[in-house]
């Protein structure tokens, strides 16, 4: 296989991932990819490269997406926002000091080797999760002990009471594997093969593109469509070109640059097209350096909060695209607080640079990093940069530069950037999954964080009797946790380590042929809800 796709050579891919003579990936031992093709299938377009789909391997969003349609979590959060049992049978049964908890799990699941599913299963994907998984923490973090209680009853030992805990096991990374198939891989990635119980089955992989096929051993409802073909184009050009000429049925894609996703929803709204769009739960914010200079002095960072004019550059880099946020935790989960952080104030802005010598002959220098590969991040630089020179040009500089993504997030946290532009998504639905990451330290001194998430996002950033409050939100719950919540925000807002810009949905984007898209209640596309014109009710639940 080719190591890179374009528009042009899409349809020539995809027929020699169909071709027989390609070795299976997954399914019954022995079997083929199946030769021909069948007018209900599907071709889903992203720039989602997926370099392993490995359940403890895979962190990117592309792996994620995919994992969804392999395999099933315990619980799931809806389309609706209701959390809901999938291979577990009921929410998680707490002992009466909130350390143990119970999950009865469903019967009758099979892999897709065609082994039973059952708790000792469970244990052992968890245990592996534990063992080499990346993203180990999330459970690590908050789990001691997994063990089977019966064959169909599984226990988890907590370290201290975990209040958004079935919001953790929707995690799609904890999904359970074959202890047949993964055996000899307890301690290894198996990064190109998987076999879970989902409603698809792999049967080509490649880092470019996967082919799915619909289970038949499935214990829930049937795809709607006979199969999918994802594939992974190199640029927004080449996504938006094999939409338009119909080469792909369906485009997921944040990566497209902006004037192609107002192009798309030109279209969508004229009838050309279909357009979705997902949950709100990726944020994007500033990270301010917080022990070192000119960012030690708060009343720095407070101008540089009041120095922000989130309405205008959301218009101007984003045509409207991406709601202005001003905090931490996206709208649409508990503990939301939207004004948490102050708006645009160039008055108050410069009264405070003035405070701290500016203004006065005196120019404020300030070095801004933005991801040289994410375009909307140079806008942002550009157009900010401008806003300033206009509003405030005798107080502050933006000094602006780029770097790579990956270079970047490898120095984040060496201190290396007094201001960066970055964003974050939660492995799960839940306020925890937002704030933890960003505030988290495990040695701090006064305001200055020495270890934990903190130093390593880039802020060092601390505060005396945060970390209790951060403790306190995980054990308690509804309106209480909530204001925990909202009080924590409202401490970080005060001092401004991280300053909050804009929200960002998932899109998905259909010819007129396709049944409209939908996505979950964790921002990933229902690839098995996606119906081809003419198609059938999707299958009843076996």
């Amino acid at each position: 296989m080719p190591q890179r796709l374009c528009s042009g050579l899409l349809q020539a891919c995809l027929a020699v991932a169909m071709a027989g003579c390609l070795p299976q990936q997954g399914g019954a031992p022995g079997a083929t990819v199946r030769p021909e093709d069948t007018p209900d299938r599907l071709v889903v377009a992203s720039r989602n490269r997926v370099d392993t789909v490995d359940p403890a391997g895979a962190f990117t969003f592309g792996a994620m997406q995919l994992l969804s349609a392999l395999g099933d979590p315990l619980y799931a959060v809806s389309d609706t926002g209701e959390l809901e049992p999938r291979l577990a049978l009921a929410p998680p049964q707490l002992s009466a000091d909130g350390r143990t908890a119970t999950i009865p799990l469903r019967r009758g699941v099979r892999f897709h080797d065609g082994t039973p599913f059952d708790a000792a299963a469970m244990v052992f994907s968890l245990e592996r999760f534990l063992a080499i998984g990346k993203l180990s923490y999330l459970l690590g973090d908050r789990v001691s002990d997994v063990r089977a209680l019966d064959s169909h009853t599984l226990e988890l030992e907590l370290r201290q009471p975990f209040a958004p805990l079935a919001e953790l096991l929707s995690a799609v990374a904890l999904t359970p594997l074959s202890p047949t198939a993964y055996r000899q891989h307890g301690d290894s990635l198996l990064n190109e093969r998987f076999v879970g119980t989902g409603p698809y089955r792999l049967t080509f992989f490649s880092k470019q593109q996967q082919r799915l096929e619909p289970f038949e051993g499935y214990w829930g409802e049937q795809p709607a469509n006979d199969g999918l073909d994802l594939v992974s184009l190199s640029n927004s050009t080449a996504l938006f070109g094999a939409l338009i000429s119909g080469e792909v049925d369906v485009l997921l894609s944040t990566s497209l640059e902006i004037d192609q996703q107002a192009a798309l929803r030109s279209r969508a709204r004229r009838g050309e097209l279909q357009e979705s769009r997902g949950p709100a739960l990726e944020i994007s914010y500033l990270t301010l350096l917080s022990d070192q200079p000119p960012f030690d002095d708060p009343r720095l960072r407070q101008a540089l909060a009041l120095s922000l004019d989130r309405a205008t550059i959301s218009e101007r880099v984003t045509l409207g695209l991406r709601a202005p946020l001003r905090e931490l935790v996206p709208p649409s989960l508990p503990g939301s607080d939207p004004t948490a952080w102050v708006s645009y104030d160039p008055e108050r802005a410069r009264e405070l640079y003035r405070q701290a010598g500016y203004c006065q002959g005196k120019q404020l220098p300030l070095p801004l990093t933005f991801r040289s590969n994410i375009p909307s991040d140079r806008l942002f630089a550009l157009t900010w940069q401008a806003q300033l020179q206009e509003d405030l040009g005798d107080c502050v500089r933006l000094e602006v530069s780029g770097m790579e993504s990956t270079t970047a997030y490898r120095q984040l946290g060496e201190g290396a950037f007094t201001l960066i532009l970055l964003d974050w998504m939660g492995d799960f639905p839940d306020a925890d999954n937002y704030l933890i990451p960003l505030l988290a330290c495990s040695q701090e001194e006064g305001e200055r964080c020495l270890e934990g998430a903190s130093a390593a996002s880039g802020s060092f950033w601390a505060h005396p009797g945060l970390q209790p409050l951060l403790r306190r939100s995980e054990s308690s719950q509804g309106e209480e946790r909530h204001a925990v919540l909202q009080r924590i925000q409202r401490i970080t807002a005060a001092a401004n380590p991280y300053v909050p810009l804009w929200l960002v949905s998932p899109k998905a984007w259909a010819q007129p042929g396709v049944s409209q898209p939908r996505f979950d209640g964790s921002g990933r596309l229902l690839l098995q809800a996606l119906a081809p014109a003419g198609a059938g009710p999707v299958g009843a639940a076996r």
